[in-house]
């Protein structure tokens, strides 16, 4: 194997001068950092990244920590666009990307720092994790950076990546208003979520914005899951037959909520108005096609790895980033008749 000792040789220059040429010193020109690079390459030159990280004590390795990973997970395609985004962002700086996955009890267990460390990786990113997790408080105190996706808590080594989930939920009700629509009811996701937390707040708004009457048995969670918002949205429904449309968390709750109209014999949007969350890929497939609040989730990975890298390389940086979200009108909305 080629060593920086054979490049030193080639090249002309001092070992230590190659090593801090390819580990991105400064202090050495650039005309000869070229000519290391260029002998590098011809060599095919390797570097031993478990070697490098022990010399510069930096791994160049960041993780992708995600609570709660599952096969329900698989059809809403969040984490996988997320971990799309944060590996081309990382890739593109020179970064490597390890995926660990965790929940509550795992948390308990291993602290975010014990992990971390284990694992070798400079810093991490989080998705997934709600309000009660134990390494909520950890990354807030732990010396290790981290980057938190969908949620809003910052300190000088913890940043967040989100979008504007209240006003994305205003835009879904208020367009479901305009319609003509005063009886709305809402499947929202888990208590313990912070996005789902916003996105009430967002339907609560703007219902008591038009002076539309907040009635709060209307509201009912389906945990983010197709299934549970399903029997949900058919219970709802079934003991509330004013309610004509419905604002739902996320795109697969959604779904759900389609197939209880389904059972129940209410045709969408004829009789039942329907609006999701996220734009996932099964969104525009269904039978009828889901109105949606959509948002950029693989840029929301992207932006999340950018972010985590640059406080990394202490470089000057904003620790809060806002992405946009859009309303996008499909199939599964009309003018109420009421």
């Amino acid at each position: 194997m080629t060593t920086i000792k054979d490049i030193a040789k080639v090249a002309g220059v001092s070992i230590t001068t190659v090593s801090r040429a390819l580990n991105g010193y400064s202090d050495v020109n650039e005309k000869t950092r070229q000519k290391i690079i260029n002998v590098a390459k011809k060599l095919n030159y390797s570097p031993n990244t478990l070697a490098r990280g022990l010399v510069m004590q930096k791994s160049k390795t960041i993780g992708l920590l995600v609570s709660g990973i599952s096969r329900e997970s698989v059809k809403d395609n969040f984490t996988f666009e997320v971990l799309c985004g944060v590996n081309e962002r990382a890739s593109l700086l020179g970064y490597d990307l390890i995926l660990f996955n965790t929940n509550t009890t795992k948390q308990r267990e291993k602290t975010y720092t014990q992990l971390c460390k284990e694992r070798r990786v400079d810093g991490a990113i989080i998705q997934g994790i709600k309000k009660d997790d134990p390494y909520l408080t950890e990354v807030l105190e732990s010396n290790i950076p981290c980057v938190l996706v969908d949620i809003p808590i910052r300190s000088n080594l913890v940043g967040y990546v989100t979008t504007d989930n209240k006003l994305g939920a205003k835009k879904a009700v208020e367009h479901l208003v305009q319609l003509g629509h005063v009886h709305i009811g809402m499947v929202n996701g888990s208590e313990d979520a912070f996005v789902s937390q916003e996105r009430l707040r967002g339907y609560l708004d703007t219902l008591e914005k038009h002076g539309i009457d907040i009635r709060e048995n209307w509201v009912v969670n389906g945990e983010f899951e197709e299934a549970v918002a399903e029997q949900q949205a058919y219970e709802l429904l079934k003991n509330n037959e004013e309610i004509t449309s419905l604002f739902c968390a996320s795109d697969l709750m959604a779904l759900g909520a389609l197939k209880a109209c389904k059972r129940l014999g209410r045709s969408v949007p004829d009789q039942i108005s329907i609006v999701g969350y996220d734009n996932i890929v099964l969104a525009a497939y269904s039978s009828p096609q889901l109105t949606i609040v959509g948002q950029e989730v693989y840029q929301i990975g992207y932006e999340a790895a950018d972010l985590l890298i640059e406080i990394l390389e202490n470089r000057s940086t904003n620790m809060e980033r806002y992405l946009e979200t859009e309303l996008i009108i499909r199939e599964t909305t009309a003018k109420s008749h009421e």
